[in-house]
């Protein structure tokens, strides 16, 4: 008995992460937009738009990250985590210019990323590897760099400019990691088909993006009156590079792939962005703000949706695509980037609750569909056990 608790792997951080995260996404959105426009109250952190992209950003966003990347981890660590993230959550909430929040956010994601980023800074040997670690240091600076703001009377329109480092660096993580996950669920789709995948990871195009993004992040805080035109132009090939990857792979060959198709959705959706951030940068007329919720909304939650609806599925029914009806979810994340994107035209508050309506189904759906995992996980180890 005592070899056999030896033996016993840790779980899977995502156990935890992914069903908060979920719920997190389903309520937090609803409240803060609600809270802007005066639907019903809200804490003083949900009540502007730089709180609620705050909260989005690195509080969903970070969640995610936290429950796909870290792997195994023993509960004691998991379960530390997550009271630090609530804390951070909570204090933010109600106290976001507080200097106790700041130390709490901070403390967080460093945490998270001295956790993370080694494993990504001294195993992986290609810089294209390496980068993620990069991109989480990266995603730890803006943290810093956006709480200090905050601190300070002067500098307010530097919070617009690292929440946009935060959302550029998500979309750098996303691309990476994304493409990671397409490109060899692609290749065994191919397999199954008897055809071949010639063009799987692609590294030129990967490494181009990735150089690419770079720059434009470095350039953001140069101020310059042609440099909008340049960071415009650097995302413009960005997205084009990212295009052309997706046409490589020839994805309308697995058309009978749900999960994939989800995937490719949002991964399409960093196409969007960019091209939309782009054009916010050289036309006065298009909200900044407004564009990169083609990134926050569109590819964030098509992505953090469809991984953890994969994930989660791929493990406990050992077939991503066991119950396919689940990826209808993402196409609500979709339509919920759509109405955001032309709320203006469409109308505003009724866009923004539509599209807020969306949001809160889907991920709601989400969380209930974890929990029915979990429980069927559970069932599955009693039936072994009563075998056994």
């Amino acid at each position: 008995m005592a070899s056999l608790l030896i033996n016993v792997k840790p779980p899977f951080a995502n156990i935890y992460w992914f069903p908060l995260a979920a719920l997190y996404a389903a309520v937090i959105l609803p409240w803060s937009v609600g809270g802007q426009l005066g639907w019903f109250s809200a804490p003083a952190g949900l009540q502007s738009a730089w709180g609620h992209g705050h909260e989005m950003i690195f509080g969903f966003a970070f969640a995610v990250i936290a429950g796909y990347i870290a792997g195994p981890q023993p509960k004691s660590q998991v379960f530390s985590m997550v009271g630090l993230w609530l804390a951070a959550r909570v204090s933010f909430w109600f106290a976001p210019t507080s200097i106790f929040t700041a130390m709490l956010n901070i403390a967080f994601v460093g945490a998270l990323v001295w956790k993370l980023a080694p494993t990504f800074l001294h195993v992986a040997k290609k810089w294209r590897n390496k980068s993620v670690g990069f991109i989480l240091i990266g995603l730890a600076i803006s943290v810093v760099g956006f709480h200090s703001i905050l601190q300070s009377n002067g500098l307010v329109e530097f919070r617009l400019k690292f929440l946009i480092e935060a959302v550029l660096l998500l979309s750098a993580l996303m691309c990476y990691m994304g493409g990671r996950i397409i490109a060899p669920a692609l290749g065994g789709c191919f397999k199954s088909h008897n055809k071949v995948m010639k063009n799987r990871v692609q590294p030129r195009f990967e490494g181009g993006v990735l150089i690419l993004l770079f720059l434009v992040l470095i350039l953001n805080f140069i101020s310059f009156a042609w440099m909008p035109m340049l960071m415009a132009i650097l995302l413009f090939l960005c997205a084009l590079l990212c295009a052309l990857r997706i046409l490589r792979w020839r994805p309308w060959l697995c058309y009978n792939r749900p999960d994939l198709l989800a995937m490719l959705l949002g991964y399409s959706w960093i196409i969007v962005g960019w091209v939309y951030v782009g054009l916010s940068l050289i036309d006065r007329d298009r909200s900044s703000t407004q564009a990169l919720h083609a990134i926050t909304v569109g590819a964030l939650g098509t992505l953090a949706l469809t991984v953890m609806t994969r994930s989660r599925s791929h493990r406990v029914l050992r077939d991503p695509n066991a119950k396919p009806f689940i990826y209808i979810l993402p196409l609500l994340i979709s339509v919920a980037a759509i109405l955001r994107l032309s709320a203006v035209r469409l109308g505003y508050s009724q866009s923004l609750m539509l599209a807020t309506t969306c949001w809160s189904i889907a991920f709601g759906g989400l969380f209930v569909w974890l929990l029915w995992l979990a429980n069927v996980k559970v069932e599955v180890k009693r039936r072994r056990l009563q075998q056994s």
